[in-house]
């Protein structure tokens, strides 16, 4: 898809891909270390959800460029009508939108190269703390 296309597409369809596109990242990246099953859904779901990707997003947020940060802005901007969930802190639940439009922009407008670039920082800055 050409960047002007996924520009066009609201915030909250970029997290719809997005959130799929991340939890495969994260699927992959655990069957690669070889856990077992329960294991690796246990370290997905720690993964994937609001509070922990609201957390990455913002261990990241300074290697974004400009078009990224918009993206992110805009997803988290999604939830003025949309409101989070009971269970979830909205401004987490906001951040963790605004993550999730940020992959599925990238995925959608072919930038594998450009995730690859942001899991690798994300992965450096969880080991170092």
């Amino acid at each position: 898809m050409k960047q002007q296309e996924a520009l066009q597409l609201n915030a909250l369809q970029l997290a719809y891909i997005g959130d799929s596109v991340w939890e495969l990242i994260v699927r992959y990246k655990l069957i690669m270390k070889r856990y077992n099953v329960h294991h690796m859904h246990k370290e997905c779901v720690s993964l994937v959800n609001a509070h922990s990707q609201a957390v990455i997003l913002q261990k990241i947020q300074d290697e974004l460029n400009e078009t990224e940060t918009e993206i992110v802005r805009r997803g988290r901007n999604a939830h003025a009508k949309h409101s989070a969930p009971r269970n979830q802190d909205p401004d987490e639940y906001a951040a963790s939108t605004g993550f999730e439009a940020l992959f599925g922009y990238l995925y959608l407008t072919g930038q594998n190269d450009r995730i690859s670039r942001l899991v690798t920082i994300i992965e450096e800055v969880s080991e170092n703390g």
